[in-house]
């Protein structure tokens, strides 16, 4: 144990003369382990919802999705879509019609989108997982049947009935004008047979439908196709089967991955999680001016006791370096509680869901989702030991130099 921590110790926890710096010194210590312990708890509740949000966009979007580079659909003749099947990264492929359409239910209005989807989509995709009533049925016969989203059947007031059915309406891609609005319109009946709840953009907008059906309302040919939806097996590299069906399929298509079906959304989680992150930080900053307050009171209050030390041959970076060590203990020790605190809060929120979500039951999870990532944990305990030492060895050196040293000097 060296000379500077044996000093420093004892000026932090032996008993003073004075009680008030021993106060200051543990609020300070306080104040960094409380600080320490929102910011592992706040990352690590960010990292759940991102995980919770993520594993929900799974279930809606694919691994990869394929669609023309210009215009809104193509044809599957104009690609090998035999070739595409015998790639060994690739598990299943889905074909997909996309379109905006116009859906009516009783009195009511609500535009959307329907997505017109084949026998396959549900090994694409785990939609069929998240239906919360009824079932997922897309049966064309002897009616036709489709699957809505949550926020949708809220719009419409639609119930999961036989007597009444969800009409859709499309504009024909006919170019012949029509004095008669109906006429300017395809239209399909179908019956809501279940509702599927995954995340509010999606569930407020989105229906599904037979891809036969879809065809219809928009005029397309047998072949045609917005979109391929393709499955990958797991453990395959995004960024290598991307680059590889890039190269197969040519400049006349777009591959893109999860990440980039979804990269606005992305981009704004990662981004809040370090606004966040920055903000906590700057509040640790806050609390540190703890330790500066501290700090100083200890060295006017050992001013005897630093020119005793001069007087032994300690020089000045010696000193320092008791002080220093000082105000790094109270951090060091400030941060370790607040990191075990932290952690501790986030596994039995993690584990017991704790503290629940408001709303009765209207959210897919009952309580908020935590996720510890060692990353995070690193991160957040290096911030709070770099600003302690920084927050340390500015006063410092300020101090002990103004003060200190000169009056050593002053008493000689």
């Amino acid at each position: 144990m060296n000379f500077p921590f044996r000093i420093a110790k004892r000026y932090l926890f032996a008993k003073k003369s004075h009680n008030a710096i021993n106060i200051i010194s543990y609020l300070s210590m306080a104040g960094v382990a409380v600080g320490t312990m929102a910011l592992i708890i706040v990352l690590s509740v960010f990292n759940g919802f991102d995980s919770l949000i993520k594993s929900l966009f799974s279930s809606f979007s694919p691994d990869i999705e394929i669609t023309a580079l210009e215009g809104k659909s193509f044809s599957l003749d104009t690609l090998d879509l035999a070739k595409l099947q015998q790639l060994d990264e690739i598990e299943a492929i889905a074909e997909v019609v996309e379109e905006n359409a116009l859906f009516k239910y009783d009195d009511r209005y609500h535009i959307g989108n329907i997505k017109g989807i084949d026998s396959t989509y549900t090994r694409i995709t785990g939609l069929d997982t998240m239906v919360m009533r009824g079932e997922f049925d897309l049966a064309v016969e002897p009616y036709s049947k489709t699957v809505i989203g949550q926020g949708v059947a809220y719009y419409l007031g639609i119930r999961l009935s036989l007597d009444r059915p969800l009409i859709i309406y499309m504009p024909k891609r006919t170019r012949n004008i029509s004095y008669n609005p109906e006429q300017a319109f395809n239209e399909r009946y179908l019956f809501p047979s279940g509702m599927f709840q995954v995340e509010q953009e999606f569930d407020s907008k989105y229906i599904f439908v037979p891809i036969s059906i879809a065809r219809d309302l928009l005029e397309f040919k047998n072949k045609q196709v917005t979109a391929l939806e393709i499955k990958l097996i797991p453990g395959t590299s995004y960024s290598q089967i991307t680059d590889k069906l890039q190269s197969l399929l040519g400049s006349g298509f777009e591959v893109k991955d999860r990440y980039r079906q979804n990269e606005i959304f992305y981009k704004t989680m990662k981004s809040e999680k370090w606004m966040i992150f920055f903000i906590l930080i700057f509040i640790l900053i806050l609390a540190s001016f703890n330790i500066i307050g501290s700090l100083t009171m200890l060295i006017i209050e050992k001013k005897k006791d630093v020119s005793s030390l001069r007087s032994m041959g300690a020089d000045i970076h010696l000193i320092r370096k008791i002080f220093l060590t000082e105000g790094w203990m109270i951090s060091a020790i400030g941060a370790c509680i607040g990191l075990v605190l932290g952690i501790l809060i986030s596994w039995l929120q993690q584990h017991f869901g704790i503290v629940k979500l408001g709303g009765s039951g209207a959210f897919i999870i009952d309580a908020y989702p935590v996720k510890l990532a060692l990353l995070d944990i690193l991160l957040g305990f290096t911030s709070v030991l770099a600003i302690g030492f920084l927050a340390a060895w500015f006063p410092i050196r300020y101090i002990t130099g103004r003060y200190v040293i000169q009056q050593h000097y002053s008493t000689r």
